[in-house]
């Protein structure tokens, strides 16, 4: 892992305002992507997916009561044209069979789509009437809506066979994400943007809130990706920290920050204010300390910014966010936490092999100890 701090158009002066952050955000320190060692680490029979076909008339209607998700927030915004749009009614009239389409079950029964977006919006729009034909090449057809076609065109467009494969809810947390990675039409998705769609609810909505406060932003340094929903998984992993405990994390960091996601969602509404406050208040207090420096490797005040570390993130937003009040203490946890980095065994469980449970209780150990003798039985 690099070390060095980053260029220096980083460095901001007080009360001058921090850069945006390159569209798919910086590096990140202490974050180790999933990685898949391939379908034979799946026993034969855990990755369920099973084949339907349905009518367009049915899934049509299955949209309008929300029992098929069109619009989770890792899937591209509606991007076709008219004439693309189009050419795919043509194609169903000319009796073309579509491609398959790829959906994931919730626990609540609903099915979001994975791969079929922009051709089942089409559908719904045209069933709808909200799409006029552009076809002008065919004039049978140019410039109509759907209940402008002949009853027998309607019918060929009600009764056209839709072939879906349904990844089933119960298919372990990482083979559905590899199914999800592999399948998508469109551009290669994050995990945590998968997870933003299967878990879709009242806690991935925590997530989306308190990744856009200006106080996350500030204390994060503008670093993490929106597109990417990097800032969405950062507060997913304080979350996680917060509501399950440690001695439960196995080095799946998938099946650990869904599982997390998972019991957000299940939280009472005080409950989500409590964790907020407690959320909140640990960015401020890690902000009120090291500045422009939070969640970074640094070993005194003036040196450039360097990147944004992830094991630290966990390790000081846990540490000092059940702390009521740091400003008395700055200046002996700043020392405390240079010393820290001359400690070559917490910088490399912060550095190396980050998702392992090893590194990972160590680096929490060694914070804890470090904040003890700061803020002692306090």
């Amino acid at each position: 892992m690099n070390e060095s701090s980053t260029n220096d158009a980083h460095n901001t002066e007080p009360g001058t305002s921090e850069p945006e952050a390159p569209p798919d955000g910086e590096p990140i320190e202490g974050y180790e992507p999933p990685t898949t060692g391939g379908w034979k680490e799946y026993p034969l029979d855990s990755v369920a997916i099973r084949d339907e076909r349905r009518t367009a008339e049915d899934v049509v209607r299955r949209i309008k009561s929300e029992r098929f998700v069109l619009d989770p927030d890792f899937q591209r915004e509606f991007v076709w044209d008219a004439t693309k749009q189009s050419r795919l009614i043509e194609s169903i009239l000319m009796r073309i069979p579509l491609p398959v389409f790829y959906v994931a079950e919730d626990e609540q029964g609903r099915l979001i789509v994975v791969d079929g977006r922009q051709r089942l919006t089409t559908l719904d729009r045209f069933l709808s009437g909200q799409l006029k034909l552009v076809l002008e090449d065919r004039q049978e057809l140019h410039g109509k809506r759907f209940q402008d076609l002949e009853v027998r065109l309607q019918n060929r467009i009600e009764d056209s066979q839709l072939l879906f494969y349904i990844i089933d809810h119960g298919v372990p947390e990482r083979a559905r994400l590899d199914i999800f990675e592999r399948v998508n039409g469109g551009e290669v998705l994050t995990r945590q943007q998968m997870r933003n769609a299967i878990y879709n609810g009242a806690g991935t909505q925590f997530l989306k809130e308190e990744a856009s406060t200006d106080l996350f932003t500030q204390a994060t340094g503008r670093s993490l990706s929106i597109k990417k929903m990097q800032d969405r998984e950062f507060v997913n992993r304080f979350c996680s920290l917060s509501l399950l405990s440690l001695d439960t994390y196995k080095g799946d960091m998938d099946d650990w920050l869904a599982r997390g996601l998972k019991r957000l969602g299940d939280l009472t509404d005080t409950e989500r204010v409590a964790l907020r406050e407690k959320f909140r208040r640990g960015l401020q207090h890690n902000l009120t300390v090291f500045g422009k420096h939070a969640f970074r490797k640094h070993k005194k005040a003036e040196q450039s910014r360097s990147l944004i570390n992830a094991s630290l993130f966990d390790v000081m937003m846990i540490g000092l966010a059940e702390r009521e009040s740091v400003v008395e203490f700055a200046e002996s946890l700043r020392q405390a936490f240079y010393r820290q980095m001359e400690d070559q065994r917490f910088i490399k469980a912060i550095t190396y092999g980050p998702n392992t449970p090893k590194e990972v209780r160590t680096r929490f150990e060694m914070a804890t100890a470090m904040l003890m003798e700061v803020f002692g039985a306090k």
